[in-house]
């Protein structure tokens, strides 16, 4: 089995993390140098939320400045299109950035928001 690991610089660990966990990733363990913390999204999938001078260090090059730019944009399934409208309403009701409404497009329906950080992520179904 794969695992994915999701690497996020942010600029609080606590309240990243806390968001998150707002949106229903669970806290698994905090970095040996208290600099960063990994959060379970699935059972192969975990976020690792790193301070920005932590990502920085271990990257080699400076994080990308959300305010200007997009490195990436993380998505994420769900099991139906009310669960994907759910966790972008969880989101947003913990300080994140509702990216407007539902998008369908065939059997895809998919909803964005963008974190305290100004990371972008995308939930979406696809039925069938």
């Amino acid at each position: 089995m794969t695992m994915t690991f999701i690497n996020l610089a942010v600029r609080d660990l606590t309240t990243a993390a806390d968001f998150y966990r707002a949106i229903g990733f669970t806290s698994d363990q905090a970095g040996p140098e208290g600099d960063s913390m990994m959060l379970t999204i699935s059972d192969t999938t975990r976020l690792m939320l790193h301070i920005r001078s932590a990502f920085e260090a271990y990257t080699g090059v400076a994080a990308t400045d959300t305010a200007t730019s997009r490195e990436v944009i993380v998505g994420l399934s769900a099991q139906s299109r009310e669960q994907v409208d759910e966790l972008v309403d969880r989101a947003a009701v913990a300080g994140g950035e509702a990216l407007g409404p539902g998008i369908a497009n065939g059997p895809m329906y998919m909803r964005g928001f963008r974190d305290l950080d100004g990371h972008q992520w995308s939930f979406l179904h696809l039925a069938g």
